[in-house]
């Protein structure tokens, strides 16, 4: 035998097997081979809101870990305005390869049924991927409402209203979170009069709500936290189903005697439509693993909210659940973001 001849035969056939096998496998195999690759640049965390809020926090808790676990940067773009909408439209038209995504809040199922006359993508359209915490809204009042319990404040709401005198509360802006839940919370006790008074965000509501200028206020336990761990707010009740870790003596709605009303301010991970599953598998393992870090656990916690976790799918049905409820709870209580 030729030792020339067969040692040029043999990675021939090597070939010839190599070339045969991805034959067989057909153009399936292709998706999978170029999707291996990714990521090959810089994934961009899309946020509808400021920097320093709560949706931005999130955004920004999880890129050291994520960049770690994916090999690539992740940078952070505040896209604020219209109740995030911007943001959440921006993302809905990106191309699904997986290089921008949304950090997007529980306002995603709000929005479609409070902004209606702007043609709004439908959001459950966006690729899930999982959720990254959630937040029970806390009922806080100042220190110069005499309330000092849920009963006390319901019993003085309806005093108010008797008087023809009414109170006044605060909400994060028109069509909100904030203005809709304090709407469903006054449906619940007998629609008192309750005057809402929004403010373009919930850093100025906080001002006045301090100040007293305001009598009450819904919002994320995290954003309320600096404000009644010094005293300045006064918690009445925590609309999740447990108590809030940050709060272990404020009481949940049911302890405190308010049947049917548990709402939890949610903010998950998202891609656009169409997004690739492979993608998505990636994605929400380096979530996942970057969700388990004590030191990201310690933080989400101090700061009042629930570090979050999970599967695409139980996003999808939270995000389907929520965008039922809100829809209802916006028909039945007419609450309009313009």
């Amino acid at each position: 035998m030729n030792p020339q001849l067969h040692s040029t035969s043999l990675p021939s056939s090597r070939r010839s097997i190599l070339q045969l096998a991805l034959g067989a496998a057909g153009s399936s195999m292709l998706p999978a081979f170029a999707q291996a690759a990714w990521p090959t640049k810089t994934i961009t965390l899309v946020i509808g809101y400021p920097p320093g809020g709560q949706t931005d926090f999130a955004g920004r808790m999880i890129t050291g870990g994520m960049q770690t676990i994916l090999g690539q940067s992740l940078v952070i773009e505040n896209r604020a305005g219209a109740g995030g909408n911007i943001a959440t439209d921006n993302v809905m038209k990106s191309a699904p390869d997986g290089y921008r995504l949304l950090i997007g809040n529980g306002n995603i199922t709000l929005n479609p049924h409070t902004y209606r006359n702007t043609g709004m993508a439908d959001p459950l359209k966006l690729t899930p991927i999982g959720k990254l915490l959630q937040s029970s809204l806390v009922l806080a009042v100042p220190n110069s409402v005499p309330a000092k319990n849920y009963r006390e404040f319901v019993e003085w709401v309806k005093q108010q209203d008797k008087e023809k005198r009414g109170i006044d509360y605060a909400s994060g802006g028109p069509g909100s979170l904030t203005h809709a839940t304090m709407e469903v919370f006054r449906e619940r006790i007998g629609k008192p009069n309750m005057n809402h008074v929004p403010y373009k965000g919930s850093a100025p509501a906080m001002t006045d709500l301090i100040a007293g200028r305001v009598s009450a206020m819904f919002d994320a336990a995290s954003v309320l936290a600096p404000f009644i761990k010094s005293g300045q707010l006064r918690p009445l009740l925590v609309t999740g189903t447990t108590q809030v870790p940050a709060f272990p003596d404020v009481p949940t709605a049911a302890e405190a005697g308010l049947s049917n009303f548990e709402i939890i301010s949610f903010i998950g991970l998202y891609g656009p439509p169409g997004l690739a599953p492979d993608v998505v598998r990636k994605v929400n393992v380096a979530m996942n693993t970057t969700l388990k870090d004590p030191t990201v656990i310690r933080t989400i916690i101090e700061r009042g909210d629930e570090p979050g976790g999970g599967t695409p799918e139980q996003l999808a049905t939270l995000t389907r659940d929520y965008y039922k409820l809100w829809g209802e709870i916006v028909r039945a209580n007419d609450i309009r973001a313009e």
